[in-house]
């Protein structure tokens, strides 16, 4: 049986890590590093857990999307996250270059859009894919049996 290709949400995780995890993890010139290291632990362990054949981080690219678009009130109610999560953000992708993995992303589409489109071109090509996000709107495609 071929390894599955693992799709990660690289803003969820990221999210998530910084959240979870105290501020006051940070480098010696006092730069904070929580989501960062956060983020580290989840991928070593995904690594680990499912030795995937290929691995694609999607970020969310900066400006609106085609909801936007289409209704402008689109996550307005969201309050602004602090300053530190987004220059992690921007860490965490660098980090997923370096490491050598697949940075996907795409202009007017947020990163569970981009991971939908992999997993259903990968269903569509007989694979398996593990989309790993906190973003309930990609449960939808859990129903697809090559996608997890």
């Amino acid at each position: 049986m071929p390894r599955p290709l693992l799709l990660i949400d690289g803003n969820s995780l990221t999210y998530r890590a910084f959240f979870a995890l105290p501020t006051d993890l940070m480098t010696a010139s006092g730069q904070v590093t929580n989501a960062v290291t956060g983020f580290c632990a989840m991928l070593v362990t995904l690594l680990r857990e499912y030795a995937p054949d290929g691995v694609a981080v999607a970020f969310d690219l900066p400006g609106g999307t085609f909801r936007h678009e289409r209704l402008p009130s689109y996550k307005d109610n969201r309050e602004k996250q602090p300053d530190i999560l987004y220059e992690q953000l921007a860490l965490v992708r660098d980090l997923v270059e370096a490491l050598g993995l697949r940075v996907v992303e795409a202009e007017g589409f947020e990163a569970d859009d981009v991971l939908a489109t992999l997993a259903t071109a990968a269903r569509d090509a007989g694979r398996d894919a593990i989309i790993v996000t906190g973003d309930r709107d990609s449960y939808q495609l859990v129903e697809d049996p090559h996608v997890r």
